[in-house]
């Protein structure tokens, strides 16, 4: 048991941590609810008393009607809900969604940012629960029960909801092109100071021709830090630099000498315009409490990380940190949707027009994105250089305060 074993009352209905002598009404319960995949009483017993589940009870009177099982895998920020089951008699008096509501609340309190679920395709008032409740989905299995049916895969960012309406407004943009995160962080930060900021593609690419290191590992080169404070710059934009290091800053992924010395030549550039240009470089990385300082003053902040935790691919990836509190950062990030699909299972591009109105819920998933502070160093840190390079935007008419310790 994983979590405290708090009872909440809900008029007639209790929702409480189970135990041991639980088991008869919660085998009841299985019977009753799955004719296949049902967890044996072996297992559920393993759960009552696991310290990496938490294993939630409805009641009403005297009688169990319903439970909620939430697995805490080590080392993940996400809660997956592994079962959600009411008695027949017993539904229509909003019990699942109320288990589930625990269930994440109980997750938070274990340090857990996401609950992720399957469902399957064809159970419909699960899956319109689901979304109601601001699960969105975001991938597929195919095959996934013993019935052969597909499982539908669903998310949802528990500590970003719960912060929604302590976050103030800040606009947010989905990138066009695979390649124009830079920009795309950029245009939402200097939306964030001006609220006159264009925000079209001419804008995006734009930033990218003039912040581009020319190539990366594979497609189009990424952008420079030093590249982006220049564009910034150049639309009235006070910029700092905080980076460990302003060359070769993307060169170990590129095999070619001569792309590597083309991408130099670049960076060249980039140092010696910015110099002219007096954008301040700080060559160290930012500590979070200057981030933190930078926000409180009303600056914006991008950052580059790794996409690493979140897809599996070390790719330098540039986002907006939008807000701070005692436990996390938050992020906008511009590739909003990626690993979206619609019912046939195939990825939905940012071009497509299909399944639109989900797409759009999909896109809040990428907003105020919560990372926990003592993970923040891992994610904002890339390559073999252990680059680390953030920078601070403020509008022309901030005063040029220092976020500097003291």
């Amino acid at each position: 048991m994983a979590a405290n074993a708090e009872v909440v009352d809900l008029h007639d209905m209790q929702l409480r941590i189970a135990a041991i002598q639980d088991l008869d009404a919660l085998e009841r319960i299985e019977l009753a609810c799955f004719d296949n995949d049902r967890l044996s009483r072996r297992r559920m017993s393993y759960w009552i008393k696991a310290d990496n589940g938490i294993l939630v009870l409805a009641q009403k009177a005297a009688e169990v009607v319903g439970y909620g099982l939430v697995i805490l895998r080590k080392g993940s920020r996400s809660a997956r809900l592994y079962s959600l089951a009411v008695l027949p008699k017993a539904r229509g008096y909003s019990i699942a969604p109320a288990l589930l509501l625990k269930l994440e609340a109980l997750a938070l309190t274990e340090q857990r940012l996401f609950m992720r679920l399957e469902v399957a395709e064809d159970n419909l008032g699960a899956i319109k629960m689901y979304k109601k409740l601001g699960y969105r989905k975001f991938g597929i299995y195919r095959q996934y029960y013993e019935t052969g049916a597909d499982a539908l895969r669903f998310q949802k960012a528990i500590q970003q909801t719960t912060m929604a309406d302590n976050i103030g407004y800040y606009p947010w943009y989905k990138q066009t092109t695979e390649f124009t995160c830079g920009p795309s962080a950029l245009m939402m930060a200097m939306k964030y100071l001006h609220k006159n900021t264009r925000f079209d593609q001419a804008t995006e690419i734009d930033i990218w021709r003039h912040a581009t290191t020319i190539f990366m590992t594979s497609g189009h080169g990424g952008c420079h830090p030093l590249g982006l404070a220049l564009a910034a710059r150049k639309r009235g934009f006070e910029v700092a630099v905080y980076s460990t290091q302003v060359n070769d800053l993307f060169v170990d992924g590129v095999r070619s000498e001569h792309k590597k010395s083309i991408m130099r030549i670049v960076e060249q550039d980039f140092i010696e315009k910015a110099t002219e240009a007096n954008v301040r470089v700080h060559k160290n990385e930012i500590q979070l409490s200057q981030i933190e300082k930078a926000l409180a003053k009303g600056f914006a902040v991008i950052c580059l990380i790794s996409t690493y935790q979140f897809d599996g691919k070390k790719t330098p990836h540039w986002v907006a940190i939008t807000h701070a509190d005692d436990r996390c950062l938050y992020l906008h990030d511009p590739d909003g949707s990626e690993g979206f699909y619609n019912k046939t299972g195939t990825r939905l591009d940012g071009n497509s027009q299909s399944d639109a109105g989900e797409s759009e819920d999909i896109d809040l998933d990428y907003q105020h994105l919560p990372i926990l502070k003592e993970d923040f160093a891992s994610l904002s840190v890339f390559g073999k250089s252990k680059l680390r390079t953030c920078l601070v935007i403020k509008s022309g008419k901030q005063k040029n305060e220092s976020i500097r310790e003291g």
